[in-house]
């Protein structure tokens, strides 16, 4: 399995004033769904922070995010570990299959692919 990109999410009611801040730091606007914007460099596309208000379809808000080549084999993974799966492996909407975990210190990982 290899990591694609790894991404913080930032908990935010203040997206505009958001991206406005991270403009000045050269980000642009890549993806916007209304719940969550993800900003990433020109220069370094992998380069990127998401603004979420709350997710969508799960009970809590992520971490970070985490895409992966293979999200059944990470979500096996994790299941054979004993981590607790904090969000069921399901397809979006939008085009991902994901799952979400909770890391040793706490943290609420989105484990993602794209379909």
């Amino acid at each position: 399995m290899a990591v694609r990109r790894v991404v913080p999410n930032v908990h935010s009611e203040a997206a505009q004033e958001s991206r406005e801040f991270y403009d000045l730091l050269g980000f642009e606007e890549v993806m916007n769904h209304g719940w969550i914007m993800t900003l990433a460099s020109p220069s370094s596309p992998a380069a990127q922070i998401s603004i979420m208000s709350s997710d969508k379809t799960a009970p809590v808000t992520p971490d970070m995010s985490i895409e992966v080549d293979d999200v059944d084999a990470a979500y096996a993974a994790m299941r054979e570990s004993g981590a607790e799966i904090v969000h069921p492996l399901q397809n979006e909407e939008w085009g991902v299959r994901r799952f979400f975990v909770r890391d040793p210190n706490g943290q609420v990982v989105n484990v993602l692919g794209h379909r």
